[in-house]
């Protein structure tokens, strides 16, 4: 707690509680857990980058996406994990006022950005599977740069509204945020007073997380349609492959998010605290663990790619 005043004691840090109700012993264990997450996510992803970079074959459209996915679940793992990790390995679950709001800032900007990413994808597949011919003029490298750099910047204004509203808000306590980082559902829940206000960041999340969706859904629906008209076998079992990869990611994405955001505003949804960690947990480092495995090492030039290196390193090491 900090400075007093007159009526109430103003709040001068919070503190991440985690799961409330996991016994001390298991802290160290769930810490090396987090720690082994956010080692193999950091990686894996890092791998996809680097690879990127090394090779100028892998530098088309589709992959410019893979790599912004990639950096953004780097960056989304790194403000939400080493925190948490400090609460179970040293039992530091302090926070600051401003750098909580910084870290729910950052939290909900990777969130925004990967829902823009993942339209970004979905309109890149739907212009080679529905339009292949225009797909080459259309879908340049400038023009997917120049789509990926908007993103990572319009990602910050749907954010930002909560940000601004919490930056003016009054925290007179408690302290305690029940959740494995600062996001805005557990700060609205500290808020002093009436917080109405904060209806619009909670509409703001749901339209730069369903309008995304909303695309998404049409685009497959013009792919499905593509792929019934197709003559060649082989690239009917390719495109359904891929577009069911896709949906699995795209649906645990999207679906979880939902019931956490909107369980508050609906009586008859109800989730108790240990639940909701559990499923935002899920929601947040499931993707980006698995994502350089089903977005990259499944695909064949990069497969080949790493043969050609294992290949050479062996030439190297014979002679």
């Amino acid at each position: 707690m900090g400075d007093v005043d007159t009526n109430f004691t103003t709040v001068s840090e919070f503190l991440i509680v985690g799961f409330p109700d996991l016994q001390r012993e298991y802290f160290h264990l769930v810490a090396w857990f987090f720690f082994v997450l956010y080692v193999i996510t950091v990686v894996g992803n890092l791998i996809l980058v680097v690879v990127f970079a090394l090779e100028p074959s892998l530098q088309k459209p589709m992959y410019i996406i893979m790599v912004s996915l990639a950096l953004s679940d780097i960056g989304f793992t790194t403000v939400a994990l080493p925190k948490l990790i400090a609460r179970y390995w040293w039992n530091d679950g302090s926070i600051g006022v401003h750098t909580c709001f910084f870290q729910r800032h950052m939290i909900h900007y990777f969130g925004s950005l990967n829902s823009l990413i993942l339209l970004t994808m979905a309109l890149d597949r739907c212009l080679a599977v529905c339009f292949p011919f225009r797909y080459p003029l259309l879908m340049t490298v400038p023009n997917m740069l120049g789509l990926t750099v908007f993103s990572w910047i319009i990602a910050h204004i749907f954010p930002g509204i909560g940000t601004i509203n919490f930056t003016f808000a009054s925290f007179c306590g408690p302290n305690r945020i029940i959740q494995a980082f600062c996001d805005t559902l557990s700060l609205t829940a500290l808020v002093c007073g009436e917080t109405n206000q904060y209806g619009a960041s909670y509409g703001a999340a749901m339209f730069i997380l369903y309008f995304p969706l909303g695309f998404i859904i049409v685009s497959y629906f013009w792919i499905i349609f593509s792929v019934f008209r197709m003559s060649n076998n082989q690239g009917k079992k390719k495109t359904i492959s891929t577009c069911a990869t896709q949906g699995f990611i795209i649906a645990i994405y999207y679906l979880p998010r939902f019931f956490v955001y909107s369980t508050p505003f609906f009586p008859n949804l109800t989730m108790t605290a240990d639940k909701r960690m559990v499923t935002t947990l899920f929601y947040s480092f499931f993707p980006p663990l698995i994502n350089p495995f089903i977005y990259c090492l499944r695909t064949k030039e990069i497969q080949d790619i790493f043969k050609r290196w294992i290949q050479r390193q062996k030439s190297i090491a014979q002679g």
